[in-house]
């Protein structure tokens, strides 16, 4: 643990972490090697101007899943480079962060692939089959428990480092952004609970429509969540005494 002060960075925090540890380069290869595996994960090498326009048309779902690869990644460099731990815990939460990006990289895939499939009306390709309606939900559903995993996993990092809070001399506006921080992240399994519940709830039948889709689109909620959970960080900064 770095408990020095480092460089204030333009988010105002302090570069604790300013070298990498071992572990910050494990993480690093282990989501590299999760967007090969989104590529990989997708058509093979076209061999003709036809098959070169059909693997084009699977771009869409790639940049969403890429985009998402990346947060989760920035937001874990972020945590290293504001805290610098390389304690056991940590260690441990980061090790368990790699592994569900990895087993994450596969629902997220069909997923993104599904939701651009029905914005356009067939027009992009899945990539894959969907033998039946009850297929939906079960994609839904392993989407859902790896996304919430993934986003309590943050959340644990984010509440290891409010704990230590003292010893690393956080200072006003640090101890304010990291409990955003540990909200933000705690929305996703929240989040993800929902999506199970709707998941598990809707009849599983072409008679429920755009209504099969639900458990999908509810994640669009998470694009709201930090617009509130600032205001209570802000506001609760400005409780403490000598704000």
């Amino acid at each position: 643990m770095t408990s020095a002060p480092g460089v204030l960075s333009a988010d105002g925090f302090r570069d604790r972490g300013a070298q990498a540890t071992r572990l910050e380069a494990f993480v690093d290869a282990a989501f590299a090697f999760a967007l090969t595996l989104v590529v990989i994960a997708g058509n093979d090498i076209p061999d003709s101007v036809d098959a070169l326009v059909l693997a084009m048309k699977s771009v869409p779902a790639y940049a969403g899943c890429f985009l998402l690869i990346m947060r989760c990644w920035s937001a874990h460099a972020d945590w290293s480079r504001r805290y610098g731990l390389d304690d056991l815990v940590s260690r441990r939460l980061g090790v368990l962060l790699v592994f569900l990006v990895l087993i994450f990289v596969y629902p997220m895939r069909m997923v993104f692939s599904s939701l651009f499939n029905a914005l356009t009306a067939g027009y992009l390709p899945t990539g894959f089959s969907i033998n039946s309606a009850a297929d939906v939900p079960a994609m839904f559903i392993m989407f859902a428990v790896a996304f919430g995993l993934l986003g309590a996993v943050m959340t644990a990092l984010y509440w290891h480092a409010w704990r230590l809070r003292d010893a690393l001399e956080l200072s006003l506006h640090e101890r304010a952004r990291t409990r955003f921080e540990m909200m933000n992240w705690g929305a996703v399994p929240v989040v993800a609970t929902l999506s199970l519940i709707l998941a598990l709830a809707i009849p599983a039948t072409r008679e429920s429509g755009i209504w099969l889709g639900m458990p999908g689109f509810v994640f669009f909620l998470l694009n709201l969540a930090p617009f509130v959970l600032e205001r209570v960080a802000e506001r609760w900064r400005r409780a403490q005494p000598g704000a």
